[in-house]
């Protein structure tokens, strides 16, 4: 074990999540691994759905397996909210998923990092079956599923300060519910597998500190990993509106029109500069990416405005990036928001509430606008502001840089990687 420690490039390190890019969580998981191979750690992704062609990347199991895995979770979920599909996939339970103790990729790593496993990858029982190899555990938390009994998100809801229970997303409001008795087998999991917990915010690490469930629980600080360097701040876009605007505001989200991503407050506070400000609207767009499933919800928006859909092609939103001077964000709760990061890397400043981790990519009135939670007429506030500020674009990018780049995550982790390994060495 002591040769882990003198030569970092023989770590080998196995990353379990559910997919290598489906699903935010599945692409910054993938970004890690990329991140660490390139400081030279033999770091490989066991995934439920392969979709690149890495050879580091394995896929586990057929399709007729995964896909009683993934229902068998679904179902008992459905059965105990009286079949219910309204709020299906807000919820989790890691009842089933797949023998990874038995991967050679997990048996042979020095260090397992667990990252998004739900929906059938790996089980409560099944992580306590890795415990058993005695290797360290590092578990990557991407949303509030680890701290709480079954929910990704709590939203409002304080049930996790105490033992979950008369959960807000089943039937029946029963303090024995589904989200209890997960709790209550979580607990038993954290009490007897040594894990590191990886929180990819402060704001979910507080979150956690304030979960009873994770009392005693060792929980670190580290972020997702960016891509810093393949941003530009000079705008290269020449096309349409977008080109011709005086100022541009950018919008993202996998679906922007997920009640949790706030949309309709953005277009209030557009709304609102548009009445107020006519002369800042006219010159001015605000441009939106991401799937939506009713595209009317835009009818009411009279602040100029263009929707590009779905962007598959990074450069195109590399380049619409560095052509903006606002990237905004009016999510109700974020972990760690990706779109307010790439903004700043190609020089924008970043608009949002503070729910989340916003507060780790944001210093309020120096590089972005932190609103008042809900409050529309504070985000026209911060909007105009970011309008009006002198930025210099590539001091943001290099603070970003400094802070989220790939590199610098990636060393972050070998440290605690270095930490537990010398851990465990000691305690042979």
């Amino acid at each position: 074990m002591q040769s882990k420690l003198q030569n970092p490039q023989s770590l080998k390190v196995a990353i379990l999540c559910h997919s290598d890019n489906l699903g935010g969580a599945s692409v910054v998981t993938r970004r890690l691994t990329l991140a660490l191979r390139s400081e030279g750690v033999d770091a490989r992704m066991v995934v439920f759905n392969k979709i690149s062609d890495d050879e580091s990347v394995m896929g586990v199991g057929g399709r007729f397996r995964r896909g009683l895995a993934f229902m068998s979770e679904r179902a008992g979920i459905a059965l105990a909210n009286g079949f219910s599909r309204e709020n299906l996939f807000k919820v989790s339970t890691a009842s089933t998923g797949m023998p990874l103790h038995k991967h050679p990729w997990v048996r042979e790593a020095d260090v397992i990092v667990i990252s998004w496993i739900n929906q059938g990858l790996l089980s409560l029982k099944g992580i306590r079956r890795i415990g058993g190899l005695g290797k360290p555990i590092v578990w990557t938390m991407h949303d509030m599923w680890n701290l709480t009994g079954i929910c990704h998100h709590a939203y409002e809801c304080r049930g996790y300060m105490k033992e979950c229970g008369h959960c807000q997303f089943l039937t029946g409001k029963r303090a024995n519910d589904l989200s209890h008795i997960t709790w209550l087998k979580k607990r038993r999991l954290y009490t007897n597998v040594p894990i590191t917990f990886v929180a990819v915010s402060n704001w979910l690490a507080e979150c956690t500190r304030r979960s009873r469930l994770m009392e005693g629980c060792d929980v670190r600080v580290i972020p997702n990993a960016f891509p810093i360097d393949s941003f530009d701040t000079a705008s290269k876009f020449t096309l349409g509106r977008i080109a011709e605007a005086e100022k541009v505001i950018v919008m993202g989200a996998a679906r922007l029109d997920d009640p949790i991503k706030g949309l309709d407050m953005a277009i209030d506070a557009l709304n609102y500069i548009f009445d107020n400000h006519p002369e800042v609207a006219r010159r001015s767009i605000a441009v939106f990416f991401g799937g939506v499933r009713d595209q009317s919800v835009f009818d009411r928006l009279r602040f100029p405005h263009q929707l590009l859909g779905t962007i598959n092609d990074g450069k195109l939103l590399r380049m619409i990036y560095a052509r903006a001077h606002i990237v905004l964000s009016t999510s109700l709760y974020e972990t760690l928001p990706g779109t307010l990061i790439e903004g700043q890397a190609a020089g924008c400043l970043p608009v949002s509430f503070g729910m989340g981790g916003q507060t780790d990519i944001i210093t309020h009135l120096e590089n972005g606008y932190i609103a008042r939670y809900k409050d529309v007429e504070d985000v026209a506030r911060g909007i105009m502001w970011g309008m009006k500020a002198s930025v210099d674009r590539e001091a943001l990018h290099e603070d970003v840089r400094r802070r989220f780049s790939a590199k610098s995550v990636a060393r972050r982790y070998i440290d605690l990687f270095h930490e537990l390994l010398g851990r465990s060495d000691k305690d042979m």
